[in-house]
């Protein structure tokens, strides 16, 4: 198999049910069997390629599974409602009552409400550490640990996580571990760096459109047939199935993600560089003041770059704010939350996307009240797009 992500997906052939060029959209909730017999063998999972009900799988969904499998080195995948779901599922059915998990305490702010407020009315433990400090994740296993979670690059901080080295921690330990890659697909494959699980909210670069709300699961035949078993599957059993006009949407937005990828990274550095010249406190994986620069140039394929991703430290949101509603005038973007776009997309992260974690974490992680995360879009002439910036500093 090709070690390019991007050819991975184009060699699939997938053809629509008269020969299209596109697969067709299946558009039922329930199929027929001839027998009674096959309609059983299927319910029970023992019928490769028979569809049975589509909260279990229908074909357009597996059209984009195995599309997003292929781009991820993983035997299978399963597509979600959202990323949360498939978060949530996948946690669900690695652990039960009396588990541990470890988990970077810079994280997605739905990820930390989950984690933090959730889980432990299931008596499920979660221990918060730096990802990036490997004695400390090491110090906060437990016998009980059965997963470490982080993101590849954390969100807001943009912190790189060394996903061999705790690959390794997890595994001598019996854990699993489970990444999130949603900044960064196919920048960074954590399958083939040794992750066990890879997550996705498909709403934001995958799809590219904000048109939508989208999760991906991809993992091992065993970990996605545990995950949609009918008797106690999370991602069966919870439902949050992904309607299959939308799967076949992203499945073809999917198609042009190495080229977005390439002119998300692109453009963010050239933003990074010039801000960082200017002598404002930028952070970005690109940079060589970066403290993660050197991991991420390892760990990367790096004919994607970077990522699109950059956030700038304003000192207080009011200062933030004010720069934020300038930019908006001048056209650099908009003023939203999520990311991906092919709009340069920016928001203060502590009182939006990272609201749900508490003020003194907050200060604790370094997230500073005045930080603006940016998803740096796709535009042509990012040299005019900085010159907009320039004009609202």
């Amino acid at each position: 198999m090709s070690t390019d992500p991007a050819k991975r997906i184009y060699d699939i052939q997938q053809f629509g049910e008269f020969g299209g060029v596109n697969p067709s959209i299946t558009d039922s909730s329930t199929y027929t069997f001839l027998e009674g017999e096959t309609m059983e063998e299927t319910f029970l999972g023992h019928m490769e390629g028979c569809f049975l009900y589509s909260r279990h799988w229908n074909p357009s969904n597996k059209y984009l599974a195995d599309a997003l499998a292929a781009m991820e080195k993983t035997e299978s995948a399963w597509i979600t409602s959202s990323g949360m779901a498939a978060i949530t599922c996948s946690l669900l059915q690695v652990c039960n009552s009396g588990d541990h998990i470890i988990t970077s305490v810079t994280t997605y702010g739905g990820t930390y409400a989950f984690l933090k407020n959730w889980l432990p009315k299931y008596n499920i433990e979660v221990s918060f550490v730096d990802i990036t400090n490997l004695e400390q994740v090491k110090a906060a296993i437990r016998p009980n640990t059965k997963v470490i979670y982080t993101e590849t690059v954390t969100n807001p901080l943009l912190q790189v996580s060394d996903i061999p080295e705790l690959a390794k921690i997890a595994h001598e330990n019996g854990a699993k571990l489970m990444v999130d890659n949603t900044f960064t697909p196919m920048i960074f494959s954590p399958a083939e760096l040794g992750a066990d699980f890879v997550v996705y909210s498909m709403t934001k670069f995958i799809n590219g459109k904000n048109d939508c709300v989208a999760g991906a699961i991809c993992g091992s035949n065993e970990f996605i047939a545990k995950l949609s078993n009918v008797n106690d599957g999370t991602a069966m059993l919870l439902g949050p199935v992904l309607d299959p006009l939308r799967s076949s949407s992203i499945l073809k937005n999917l198609h042009t993600l190495h080229l977005r990828m390439k002119q998300h990274s692109s453009n963010a550095l050239f933003v990074a560089k010039k801000l960082e010249e200017m002598g404002l406190a930028v952070k970005y994986p690109g940079l060589e003041s970066h403290p993660q620069n050197q991991l991420h140039t390892q760990l990367m394929n790096k004919q994607f770059g970077y990522g699109g991703m950059l956030a700038i430290d304003f000192g207080t949101e009011k200062n933030a704010n004010q720069i934020m509603f300038k930019m908006q005038e001048a056209g650099v973007g908009y003023l939203a939350v999520s990311l991906g776009y092919f709009r340069t997309l920016f928001s203060c992260s502590g009182h939006s996307t990272s609201s749900e974690i508490p003020v003194e974490v907050q200060k604790e992680m370094g997230l500073s009240d005045g930080l603006v995360r940016f998803s740096v879009g796709l535009d042509n002439d990012i040299n005019e797009t900085f010159e907009k910036i320039k004009t609202c500093l």
